[in-house]
């Protein structure tokens, strides 16, 4: 039996320049569904991340949201989303990326800005400490993380990446693939001892 249950997926509250952004949201939102896995996500309508959700409501997925009240007029256009079986109004950031941690076995970062590259890289620094063996997708979606892919491979040959072996994101070029990859990743990884990390 798969380890992977729910999958994280981190993206842009907005659409970005190029249509592939939300198509690829929408193919990934509809693939998890039909795979089974719940999506566990920030909670809003707008742009990409309301494109994912939207899509694995559609497809008859089970969804979670995760959002901090003062973002609800920002990030939820409508209000709370629609189609959600679980929704949950936290009071901080911090209580709500904990939430996202806890209640997901895998993490894809689509296409996104500044926040979609703390919340993985975050995830990202708790594997490097040990916390976690979840596997860590970068949905390179028409080569979007190519730059970060060469500041982590830059990072490591230069001396500041010390366990490399517990921080290892995979690329993934296509909406496909992902969810192989998670399930492969998945079978590979031991149980880490999550619970050091702390709430604050």
């Amino acid at each position: 039996m798969s380890s992977i249950h729910s999958v994280c997926v981190y993206c842009g509250s907005s659409t970005g320049r190029s249509p592939i952004y939300i198509e690829s949201g929408q193919a990934l939102g509809t693939a998890l569904a039909k795979a089974g896995l719940r999506l566990v996500y920030g909670g809003g309508t707008r742009g990409i991340m309301g494109a994912v959700s939207a899509a694995a409501v559609a497809a008859g997925g089970k969804v979670t949201g995760i959002i901090p009240s003062f973002l609800l007029s920002k990030e939820a256009k409508d209000g709370a989303p629609n189609g959600l079986d679980e929704l949950h109004v936290v009071d901080t950031m911090h209580v709500r990326k904990h939430m996202m941690f806890e209640k997901s076995d895998a993490f894809v970062a689509l296409p996104g800005g500044i926040g979609t590259v703390e919340e993985i890289i975050e995830i990202m620094t708790w594997g490097q400490l040990g916390q976690h063996r979840k596997p860590m997708i970068f949905a390179n979606i028409d080569g979007f993380w190519e730059p970060m892919r060469t500041l982590i491979d830059h990072m490591a040959a230069e001396g500041f990446i010390h366990s490399a072996h517990q921080v290892r994101p995979i690329f993934v070029d296509t909406i496909e693939d992902i969810i192989p990859a998670i399930l492969s990743a998945g079978d590979r990884a031991k149980e880490g001892d999550e619970a050091v990390i702390e709430k604050m």
